[in-house]
């Protein structure tokens, strides 16, 4: 596997089509809004459990969201 590949994601994407603020998502999925910007910025990656959450309160698939680059 290769050791260059980048954890990148849609999530600000996918949380504008929900129509949901980043504030309004952290609440959801119980985190700060800070982590969400800072997921969506990719200065941070979500664990397992976190990138799971984001999936089921979006309402999307986990590659929907996250991908390789």
């Amino acid at each position: 596997m290769d050791d260059q590949l980048i954890l990148r994601n849609r999530l600000k994407e996918a949380r504008s089509e929900s129509k949901l603020s980043q504030s309004q998502l952290a609440e959801l999925v119980g985190v700060s809004r800070n982590t969400i910007s800072s997921i969506e910025t990719g200065q941070f990656n979500p664990t397992a459990k976190l990138a799971l959450i984001l999936c089921i309160a979006l309402d999307k698939k986990f590659e929907d969201l996250f991908y390789f680059e």
